[in-house]
């Protein structure tokens, strides 16, 4: 696994790179927005919203036009690209510089959408779980966690994918950005979320698991003070 050090450095580095990965990475995130609601959406937060071109997609064609969108990221590089992504939606948009924790800027229960696409792969188990507490902190009784990423094969060639990337990821992590295919429903099976839509979609041999859920309400409130958060 990379460090938060080494994760930010090598992001600084890849920088606008990063789009390049739409070739595997649009379909997944098409399939995502058309589950996801965003239509419905008033206040949306991004974790790791890298150069702002998902957040860029949301706020011109489906979130309502009375909607915030909030961004965070650990590269400096990734937040001035995505600032200047999301500059012409004026006080609608903001980007910041995250610190590196799983902690949301956001008072509890205001958040109707918490997006994360492509970040959880790269996280530590238990930065994924903190996440997760997170997110059930700031989201509201109806909102939703919208989760894409990299996960293990379906099909013939994606499994031999995921065992190439799994290799190269414990040889030399930084090859592949510090990512690795995890399976993210398996962190969401403990109770405190109801699964809305789960796919995996395979791109070119790259399988992406798209997750939506929602709370379960009657956990809110005990898994806040569980994480410390109340």
């Amino acid at each position: 696994m990379l460090s938060r050090d080494e994760a930010r450095a090598f992001y600084d580095r890849f920088g606008a790179k990063q789009d390049s990965q739409g070739f595997y990475e649009d379909a997944p995130l098409a399939d995502l927005v058309e589950h996801a609601d965003f239509d419905e959406a008033e206040a949306v937060f991004e974790f790791g919203c890298g150069t702002g071109r998902f957040a860029e997609g949301l706020l011109e064609h489906h979130l309502p036009l009375t909607a915030s969108y909030r961004g965070v990221d650990l590269s400096e590089t990734m937040v001035a690209l995505a600032r200047a992504r999301v500059e012409r939606f004026e006080d609608r948009a903001e980007v910041a510089l995250s610190d590196g924790s799983m902690r949301m800027n956001a008072p509890e229960g205001t958040i109707d959408r918490v997006v994360s696409t492509y970040v959880l792969d790269l996280l530590r188990d238990e930065d994924i779980r903190k996440f997760l507490g997170e997110s059930l902190r700031v989201l509201t009784g109806d909102g939703k966690l919208c989760l894409t990423g990299l996960t293990r094969g379906t099909t013939v060639l994606s499994r031999l994918v995921t065992l190439v990337w799994f290799l190269i990821h414990r040889l030399r992590p930084a090859l592949v950005g510090g990512c690795r295919p995890v399976r993210m429903i398996d962190y969401l099976d403990d109770g405190d979320w109801e699964i809305q839509h789960r796919r995996v979609v395979v791109r070119y041999g790259i399988p992406s698991e798209v997750i939506v859920a929602i709370p379960r309400p009657r956990r809110l409130e005990s898994s806040s003070m569980a994480m410390g958060f109340a």
